[in-house]
């Protein structure tokens, strides 16, 4: 029996009224997700600070606002966790996205591309960080009974929203200029996220949809005790849980960041090219929902290992045919598993370590992301630097994604009982 009354939602019973929810945080993920646009933000980017200022840029000074933006983003959700259950979803939200849009806006009178680093990438990381934090601890307690499909709805936005924002930004781009086109953002995202933030709120303690009762684990199946974020720090399946998420996405955000400038190496025009990015976060957006839901109909570690499965086999056919039709079916697998992961892994938190202390605890487990935002890009620059063309990358993704594989087969594996929190 539920001691606390169940609120409505926009009117309806809440177990039909939360879907509500993860209407409105998609749409606030799709907001936040216009960093996975950078790419057709790195041409020109170059032009402005190369051309118009007359700055020596790299193209890992160009890639460093990315790395940055989505370091800070992890980093700050590992101590978001308390402040939302200070203040609540709805306003730790609009806070998140008042420096998220703030970022964007300043960085447009950056003078050189380091400032813009550290305006855009500390501001709007922190921003995003905040905001994404609440939503899929929102997810994460309205839908005990459907955990992985509503995590991979609700941060579907981020992934997809390359699809609308890259194509946004390239006509922005076209018709006034960059810097404008980061002012244009920064209004539009503060503005529309504090709108769509006011409906969040969280379920009373102990609620659960009417009729539904939580299976009882099977062999290899989590344990249904909950765990604080120390005693999952203590679990050797963290571990393995961190080091899958951590390849998962070093290999996906070493594709992201540079599938425009691929595009025009293997003879896509500059046009076209954007528009593939945009094409490609369909696919991102899509993985999201596909691969949460796999999560909850097979276990995470097999769910995992075929998105490993995936990945290298993309990267050796890229890496040998490296041809418009190839660069195009291998991109668009590379940002699906991408975004597979960013369902698997709060999905996973979640199923492995409880709902208790979920926000601070899938704020440890998202610190792998950051890692792989810092080391992805600046590996692809690295490479680009050192061999004169991003097709060298699908080497090391191919071995990553094989490692991958082991540690997810023999890591990544349920705990065992865990402490009930009060």
């Amino acid at each position: 029996m539920q001691d606390n009354p169940v609120p409505s939602l926009f009117g309806m019973p809440p177990e039909k009224g939360r879907w509500g929810l993860v209407a409105s945080g998609l749409v606030i993920n799709l907001l936040l997700g216009s960093v996975y646009a950078w790419s057709v933000f790195v041409e020109p980017l170059t032009d402005y600070f190369s051309g118009g200022l007359g700055q020596a840029v790299t193209a890992n000074d160009i890639l460093m606002p990315f790395s940055v933006v989505l370091a800070v983003f992890a980093i700050t959700m590992a101590f978001t966790g308390k402040i939302i259950d200070r203040y609540g979803p709805r306003d730790v939200t609009v806070l998140g996205g008042l420096l998220t849009g703030l970022g964007w806006f300043l960085a447009s009178f950056a003078p050189s591309v380091q400032v813009l680093t550290i305006i855009f990438g500390l501001i709007g990381g922190m921003g995003v960080g905040i905001a994404y934090s609440v939503l899929v601890a929102v997810a994460a307690h309205w839908f005990p009974d459907r955990r992985g499909l509503a995590l991979g709805l609700m941060v579907l936005g981020v992934g997809f929203s390359a699809f609308f924002t890259a194509n946004i930004a390239g006509w922005l781009i076209g018709a006034w200029d960059v810097m404008t086109t980061f002012r244009i953002f920064g209004v539009a995202i503060a503005v529309l996220t504090t709108v769509l933030a006011l409906p969040l709120k969280f379920p009373p303690p102990g609620w659960v949809p009417p009729g539904w009762t939580p299976p009882p684990p099977g062999p290899g199946e989590e344990h249904p005790c909950e765990y604080s974020r120390s005693l999952m720090l203590r679990s050797p399946s963290f571990y393995g849980l961190w080091a899958c998420y951590f390849i998962g996405c070093l290999a996906g955000l070493m594709a992201i960041s540079i599938a425009k400038p691929v595009g025009t190496d293997v003879g896509i025009e500059t046009g076209l090219a954007t528009f593939l990015v945009g094409f490609f976060a369909i696919f991102n957006g899509g993985g999201r929902p596909a691969f949460g839901a796999l999560t909850d109909r097979l276990t995470p570690r097999k769910t995992a290992m075929l998105s490993f499965t995936l990945i290298a086999m993309t990267s050796v056919v890229m890496w040998q045919i490296p041809v418009v039709p190839v660069y195009i079916l291998a991109f668009a697998v590379l940002w699906g598993c991408l975004g597979g992961w960013l369902a698997i892994a709060p999905a996973t938190t979640g199923r492995y370590f409880g709902t208790s202390d979920y926000p601070r605890c899938y704020g440890i487990v998202f610190l792998a992301f950051g890692a792989g935002a810092i080391a992805g890009p600046q590996l692809a620059g690295f490479i680009k630097t050192s061999t004169g063309s991003y097709l060298g990358v699908f080497p090391y993704v191919l071995v990553l994604a094989v490692v991958g594989f082991f540690i997810a087969f023999f890591l990544m594996k349920p705990p065992g009982p865990g402490t009930v929190i009060s």
